[in-house]
């Protein structure tokens, strides 16, 4: 039996202990055997799911998944206090002295106008940090492991900071447009390389022009997904009530019944 006192209430002292416990000898076989790497894939999967919270208004689930997304920071955190590199009390002073040093406007003598201006001076103390002494520099900084839409989306603003942008979304649609014909080209080439890239420049493109629209692309291609999935639940119950299964129906009548369900959804 582990050393761990059950209370009626937790803390966050509480929330590292059991983590450690579970860590130490006469633990959790399996929370002993986790390393960054093999819970990598968690840490994401736990700020999705307190992302989905928040989209669906849900306090109280909100609550639970931003304890789950907790427990990986103090996860990770507790793997590397075990070989003596860091603890959670570093990870809170590393961060609380970056917040210090990004709001000069409010533990300095800087003054602001707003929050644009706030933004702004934080982009450049955030270069001055890092070392970013090239737009280049800047772009590569933004992380592989983000969502490819996003992370596109977040270069093309770097470039824009610069004046590399289109005056207006007529720019940003044509060269969709053109990006469309280059991939048309490279599918009749059958290059299998070539239809690789010429696809990622469509959806480069496609972002760039969701960007001008001051649409989340992330989101937008999220609330399609769901759309389709509703008019593909309509699809399958329609072809319930005529005794078909959507298997053996042609792609025409499929067809149909895909425009159909767009009349109700």
């Amino acid at each position: 039996m582990v050393n761990f006192e059950c209370k009626s209430e937790y803390d966050i002292d509480d929330f590292r202990r059991i983590i450690k416990v579970l860590r130490s000898p006469g633990g959790c076989p399996w929370d002993i055997e986790q390393t960054h790497e093999s819970i990598r894939r968690n840490l994401l999967e736990e700020a999705y799911e307190v992302c989905e919270a928040i989209d669906k208004k849900d306090p109280e689930n909100l609550c639970e998944e931003l304890g789950d997304l907790l427990m990986q920071v103090l996860f990770h955190s507790s793997i590397e206090e075990e070989k003596g590199v860091f603890d959670l009390d570093d990870v809170a002073d590393a961060a609380v002295k970056k917040l210090i040093y990004r709001h000069p406007h409010v533990f300095g003598d800087i003054s602001v106008c707003g929050s644009e201006e706030v933004l702004k001076n934080w982009d450049e103390l955030k270069r001055r940090e890092k070392a970013q002494d090239t737009v280049t520099k800047i772009m590569q900084d933004v992380a592989e492991s983000l969502p490819a839409l996003w992370r596109a989306e977040k270069i093309q603003k770097k470039a824009k900071k610069v004046g590399f942008d289109w005056p207006d979304i007529s720019g940003a649609m044509e060269k969709l447009m053109e990006e469309q014909r280059e991939l048309k080209d490279a599918l009749d080439s059958g290059e299998e390389a070539k239809i690789e890239e010429e696809l990622g420049d469509l959806l480069f493109s496609a972002v760039n022009l969701a960007r001008f629209a001051g649409v989340d692309p992330e989101a937008a291609l999220h609330k399609s997904c769901e759309k389709f999935i509703k008019r593909f639940d309509y699809m399958e119950k329609k072809s319930h009530s005529l005794c078909r299964i959507l298997g053996d129906m042609s792609l025409e009548e499929l067809e149909e019944l895909y425009q159909e369900s767009k009349s109700y959804l």
